[in-house]
């Protein structure tokens, strides 16, 4: 029986018998070797933020280890995503909430009118109600709590590449509940009530946070104070972790005015 004959882009030979012509129609292995598709899908790329060392290799390697995703980029920081990101214009992005210098959140905020074409998918342990709204408010097109297992993260980026929203149950129920007018479920990771008072804040924190209570974007507060952009995140991540928030609608909540004794 002779055998078929192709080419690798190395210049090596690797041969597969004539009765295995469906399997390479469809991409899969032979026994030596992956064979060029007869027939291609299309592939989604994908880049993924995660500060979590071993989490970033995790998905990284769910990503390859499906021939119909390709990991463009991983990013440990938001603003090595911001910079990062843009040209490279990806399919989808796996976003996390908690970075070592700003929020998911706001990292969506800058990505998300760059990349209109963009589906970003948030990925995180952080289900309170803030900011998961937070996240979609900002551009977010899904909302994944962690652990995800790897088949379902797969799932959701197909999902959400197509026009979905993939959202784990815990989140969809909250979402009906914000819509519902109704008080969102309390959950173990939701963020207490009680907030502290910012008096432990850096001078230059304190005009950060008074930019951002006022609604100023990074770009803004960078422009208004004469540093940069990631400068700006690296003090709104310290404001965050002083004051116990995640989010800038939380800081918002924390500062707005009292209102007046009636009792008088």
């Amino acid at each position: 029986m002779r055998h078929r004959q192709h080419r690798r882009p190395d210049g090596a030979s690797q041969f597969c018998l004539p009765q295995a012509a469906d399997a390479l129609r469809v991409g899969k292995l032979c026994d030596t070797g992956l064979v060029t598709r007869e027939k291609k899908t299309a592939v989604i790329r994908v880049a993924v933020v995660e500060d979590d060392p071993r989490l970033r290799r995790t998905c990284a390697d769910v990503l390859a280890s499906d021939a119909g995703f390709e990991c463009v980029g991983t990013f440990r920081t938001g603003a090595e995503a911001i910079a990062g990101i843009p040209p490279l214009e990806p399919d989808v992005v796996l976003m996390d909430v908690n970075l070592p210098d700003t929020t998911g959140v706001e990292c969506v905020r800058e990505l998300a009118p760059q990349l209109p074409a963009t589906q970003i998918l948030m990925v995180t342990v952080y289900q309170d109600p803030d900011t998961t709204f937070q996240a979609l408010a900002a551009g977010a097109h899904g909302y994944l709590v962690k652990p995800v297992l790897p088949e379902r993260l797969l799932e959701a980026i197909r999902e959400v590449r197509a026009g979905g929203v993939p959202m784990s149950r815990t989140i969809a129920r909250k979402v009906i509940e914000r819509f519902r007018g109704e008080e969102p479920s309390p959950t173990a990771t939701d963020r207490p009530a009680a907030m502290p008072h910012d008096d432990d804040l850096a001078p230059r924190e304190r005009q950060v946070l008074e930019f951002l209570v006022q609604g100023l974007s990074y770009k803004e507060i960078a422009s208004e104070l004469g540093i940069s952009s990631s400068t700006v995140g690296t003090y709104v991540q310290r404001i965050y972790e002083k004051l116990h928030v995640s989010s800038r609608r939380e800081i918002m909540a924390l500062h707005r005015p009292a209102a007046p004794d009636r009792r008088s």
